[in-house]
């Protein structure tokens, strides 16, 4: 599962689960556990919605957010 953040044409961010990132030819994205930032319900959706599907055409961009799988990138600072 991925954590995303889902920007969406006019309304509230959403933060989200997702099992892969959207293929350009996708036309949904589905995510689970739905919530605002801050970990709250959104106000435009049920509390109790555990799923939700987005048309693609609606997303502004993704943010994807790190996971502990991931390896730390080494960077090098010149002085």
């Amino acid at each position: 599962m991925l954590t995303v953040y889902v920007h969406i044409d006019g309304l509230e961010t959403t933060l989200m689960e997702i099992e892969e990132m959207p293929k350009p030819t996708d036309t949904i994205i589905i995510g689970r556990n739905p919530r605002r930032r801050d970990g709250k319900d959104a106000p435009y959706m049920l509390p109790e919605a555990n799923m939700v599907i987005f048309p693609v055409h609606r997303l502004m961009f993704i943010e994807v957010m790190p996971t502990g799988q991931e390896e730390e990138i080494a960077t090098f600072i010149r002085e």
